[in-house]
């Protein structure tokens, strides 16, 4: 696995899903607004806790995830 250490999962944060540097902040949310059309420079001011290289870290995750295979196991 890369590293990704803007990356942290908690359980206690947002159900342990992926979350910005442990900030009640998903992945999701970050590729969600870019993929809405936001810019970088939109997300940053409208979460002013965040850096440009959250938002960087965000995609290279999204994109590590993307290239994962899950192979089902066999049942014989």
């Amino acid at each position: 696995m890369e590293a990704f250490p803007r990356i942290t999962f908690d359980p206690a944060v947002m159900s342990g899903k992926a979350c910005i540097r442990g900030l009640r902040v998903t992945v999701g949310t970050i590729i969600g607004l870019l993929a809405a059309g936001r810019t970088a420079e939109e997300i940053l001011a409208a979460y002013p806790y965040l850096e440009q290289e959250d938002i960087d870290q965000s995609l290279a995750y999204a994109a590590w995830r993307l290239e994962e295979r899950e192979v089902p196991p066999s049942i014989q």
